[in-house]
């Protein structure tokens, strides 16, 4: 057996950049690294080495640029991926909350966190986490509960096991997900006599599983019994790339689709049977027809309980359920009918079982009066008002100023309710919206993600100045890398989501807007300047009609380009939506608390387990 002698850091990159996806690239597209003591000497040097075949950014934020990997595997449709590089204490925890997101998402993403000394010589080292029962355990062993697959690496040897199995969790469409490979740092300074065949190029072809024929046979006797069936659209189909599967499914059989926050644009918002986003979100005509439906077929979707409206909207008694789903863990909930396959095998394998069975079509009027009623909550007011616009309106502008190959993104706030709502897109992954985890800050990092995908789509970041402040480090990145994305800034001062979430419950208005909280100055934050200050083109403007002319400009700008408008917190889509089950307090002395606990029990009663 030949062998060539590495350090463990140097045969891990050299691994990583020869695995290459089935379209022959290399699966991992690069590398995002901020250097310290735990990972700057071993990683930093083998990433250095192989930089012609392995490319490093350096971002801002270690949680921010695991978001931009992230988003970038998203928008691929998980055909591609990239790692993230940290030292050992700090640095590796910010990693964690991203983590939670690829997690949630089921989206794949290397982290390769230095860790503390396998030989345990200089213990405890700078940044050590010290369990006063446990030798073994460090400050990474956070990402165990949030990783698909983790490992540490104590010794060399484990590379030849532990690499393959971390790429074989990323490729698998069950098992997708975060890997955490924790390097301890003496060990990737360490040499090793590593077999040249680990180096070889290797292909990673993700499968497609197909229906179990009893659970096939199952699933089509429960449609063909069916009266009002619908379909509800999620993120596996973008994932299985099932758009064409799906339309031809449901124009073949005349079923109603609904769409869940991930799987928004599996149709075309114009196509006659996508009778748009679903839940507590949703518009009136998706929610119309799932309460009346009497069998519910998902497909890829997890049954998120903004999806379901926490299991009271699908209301009919005789609602059965199927969950179409390549995990059998999400295909098995709720007392589903279980299709456990790749979406586009099964949605193939369900129109051949199907045969010639056909269904009442929906009523077109429910599609007319819901886009009748989204239309007038985002035409552009009075160009003579001086009411602040609402972010209805805000939304309408953008729309207008949208192509066909824009991507729109957001991830949590107000903008995620009113986007699912109201945004119309016309194609396939042109709405990419990061709500598995609703993790606020994802937005900025996530339009860089989307851009380095898609280099030619526009993208335009939806962003509140809530989740800018909580993240916004990485403009800077956007702009050293030359990587034109635009944001439009709404500010309305706060959290304006969860203040109306909090006065629906009975709650007073407390510490969400910033004129509500306890502070000594009053906010002058300068959101423009600062973007400025980071390297953005900026525009503050007060007008939808002024929205509209800085969003024609953005096209032309050679790095990030920012838009910054006051909006009203408190208006939102009064159209469409359904209950969500967020408890409201048994006793309080605000009679406001004491109704919405009695409106609260109401609804309760309309929950079903299965």
């Amino acid at each position: 057996m030949k062998t060539i002698r590495l350090t463990t850091a140097q045969a891990a990159i050299r691994y990583i950049a020869n695995q290459l996806n089935e379209d022959g690239e290399p699966f991992i597209a690069g590398c995002w690294a901020i250097f310290g003591h735990g990972n700057v000497a071993g990683i930093g040097e083998a990433l250095h080495s192989e930089r012609q075949h392995l490319q490093t950014w350096r971002g801002h934020n270690e949680q921010t640029m695991a978001h931009t990997a992230i988003a970038y595997a998203k928008q691929l449709g998980r055909r591609r991926a990239m790692m993230v590089t940290s030292s050992i204490g700090p640095g590796a925890t910010n990693m964690v909350t991203a983590a939670a997101l690829a997690h949630v998402n089921r989206l794949p993403i290397l982290l390769m966190p230095g860790d503390i000394f396998a030989g345990r010589g200089p213990d405890p080292v700078l940044q050590q986490i010290e369990d006063f029962g446990d030798g073994t355990v460090s400050a990474n062993d956070c990402f165990r509960p949030v990783s698909r697959y983790f490992d540490r690496i104590i010794r060399p040897g484990q590379l030849l096991t532990a690499l393959p199995r971390a790429f074989r969790t990323m490729t698998d469409p069950a098992d997708c997900g975060p890997v955490t490979l924790a390097f301890c740092q003496d060990v990737q300074a360490e040499a090793y006599d590593w077999p040249q065949d680990f180096f070889e190029q290797k292909v990673w072809r993700i499968r497609r599983p197909q229906p179990d024929p009893v659970e096939l046979e199952q699933a089509a006797a429960i449609l063909r019994s069916a009266t009002k069936p619908v379909v509800i659209a999620g993120g596996g189909v973008h994932y299985a790339g099932a758009h064409v599967e799906l339309k031809a499914f449901v124009e073949r059989f005349q079923i109603p689709v609904v769409e869940t926050q991930a799987g928004k644009s599996s149709l075309p918002w114009d196509h006659r049977l996508n009778l748009g986003p679903v839940g507590v979100t949703g518009a009136s005509s998706a929610n119309a027809v799932c309460a009346e439906a009497d069998v519910v077929l998902g497909v890829g979707t997890r049954f998120q309980d903004f999806t379901t409206g926490s299991w009271a909207l699908f209301s009919n008694p005789k609602r059965k359920l199927i969950s179409l789903n390549v995990q059998a863990y999400d295909a098995a909930k709720h007392g589903a009918e279980p299709l456990c396959a790749d979406a586009t095998a099964g949605l193939s394998a369900l129109t051949e079982a199907l045969g010639d069975a056909r269904f009442a079509a929906p009523d077109p009027a429910l599609k007319a009066d819901w886009f009748a009623a989204a239309d007038k909550v985002t035409e552009a007011p009075d160009p003579e008002e001086n009411a602040l616009p609402t972010d209805m309106q805000v939304i309408g502008a953008v729309q207008r100023s949208a192509g066909p190959e824009t991507v729109v993104m957001c991830a949590a706030g107000t903008m995620p309710g009113e986007l699912h709502k109201l945004w119309k897109a016309g194609r396939p992954m042109s709405y990419h919206m990061e709500y598995g985890y609703s993790c606020m800050g994802y937005e900025v990092a996530g339009a860089i993600g989307i851009k380095m995908a898609e280099p030619d789509r526009d993208v335009i970041c939806m962003i509140g100045d809530g989740s800018y402040m909580m993240a916004n480090s990485e403009l800077a990145t956007a702009d050293m890398m030359g990587i034109n994305i635009t944001l439009v800034l709404t500010d309305n001062r706060g959290f304006g989501c969860i203040n109306r979430l909090q006065m629906s419950t009975g709650g007073a208005e407390f510490n969400n807007l910033l004129d509500h909280a306890q502070h000594v100055n009053p906010s002058r934050i300068d959101f423009a300047a600062h973007a400025a200050s980071m390297g953005a083109e900026t525009r503050k403007v007060s007008k939808i009609g002024e929205l509209e002319v800085a969003l024609k400009e953005a096209r032309d700008a050679r790095g990030p380009f920012v838009v910054v408008i006051d909006t009203d917190p408190y208006p939102s889509t009064e159209a469409g939506g359904t209950w969500w089950d967020v408890a409201v307090p048994e006793v309080s002395v605000r009679e406001t608390v004491v109704k919405a606990r009695e409106n609260y029990l109401k609804n309760l009663k309309l929950q079903r387990a299965n």
